[in-house]
């Protein structure tokens, strides 16, 4: 069967919420019923807005280092002091954005969105990604006798190219990788690197029909992918690569 993507639509919501009722409330209302092997993607916006990672930024209260960086990198004070708190390494950055990681994660201001945000407000990254798409897969299981995986997606710019892409930054139940290494090319040479993204490939996929915009679509289900399954737990470490191998972040300069 070849590969689908099935959109779910969802409803605006105040306040932290309990993500997989939401979900499962979701599946019913778009009538879609979720099978072994589908794979769900969920905005990780939507998660972090289940968690109340919200912050409203005119209640921050600026350190010196965030009046530091904000002068350097042309950004407001508050948001320079929120990028502080949620990243773990800042890599440089230009007017208007910090090039930040946290947590295996490298993204422009530490992730932080006003998109999809009240005025005056900010979501964060969501908190334990990874654990969070771990209870979602063992719920699914429990409460629908499924084996799925859980895909949970950020819409990231990529290295000299327009627009934006979606990323994973948590996975669980399926191979986030395949290896492909010692398999042979169509010229029969052996492939020496070659590791194929698949969580990312799905999550990008998944991120085109859920939008970024007013679609009010915050989860897809891919169905017929191909991943693989697992019910081993997905380590944090696993779709990273260290900064000291990393080719961007080697050939573009060191860390401040």
């Amino acid at each position: 069967m070849p590969l689908s993507v099935i959109s779910i639509k969802s409803t605006p919501k105040d306040g932290k919420f309990d993500l997989f009722e939401s979900l499962k409330s979701d599946l019913e209302i778009n009538e879609i019923k979720p099978q072994t092997g589908d794979v769900i993607v969920i905005s990780s916006k939507y998660v972090a807005n289940s968690q109340g990672r919200i912050v409203e930024y005119d209640k921050v209260i600026p350190s010196p280092e965030a009046e530091r960086v904000a002068s350097r990198f042309q950004i407001k004070p508050k948001i320079a002091e929120v990028i502080l708190r949620e990243s773990d390494v800042i890599f440089g950055g230009i007017p208007g954005f910090v090039i930040t990681s946290s947590d295996y994660i490298m993204a422009p201001n530490a992730g932080i969105d006003k998109s999809n945000a009240k005025k005056g407000s900010v979501i964060l990254y969501p908190t334990d990604p990874y654990v969070v798409a771990e209870q979602l897969r063992r719920k699914f299981l429990l409460t629908y006798q499924i084996h799925v995986g859980i895909i949970i997606v950020d819409s990231r710019l990529m290295p000299s190219r327009v627009g934006t892409i979606g990323v994973a930054i948590a996975c669980s139940g399926i191979e986030p990788l395949s290896d492909l290494r010692g398999q042979k090319d169509l010229h029969g040479n052996p492939l020496k690197v070659t590791l194929q993204a698949v969580a990312d490939n799905l999550a990008s996929i998944a991120n085109l029909k859920m939008g970024e915009g007013s679609e009010a679509i915050p989860a897809a289900l891919v169905r017929d992918s191909g991943a693989k399954l697992t019910d081993r737990q997905i380590r944090e470490n696993e779709m990273a690569i260290s900064y000291d191998q990393c080719v961007y972040v080697r050939g573009l300069g060191t860390r401040i």
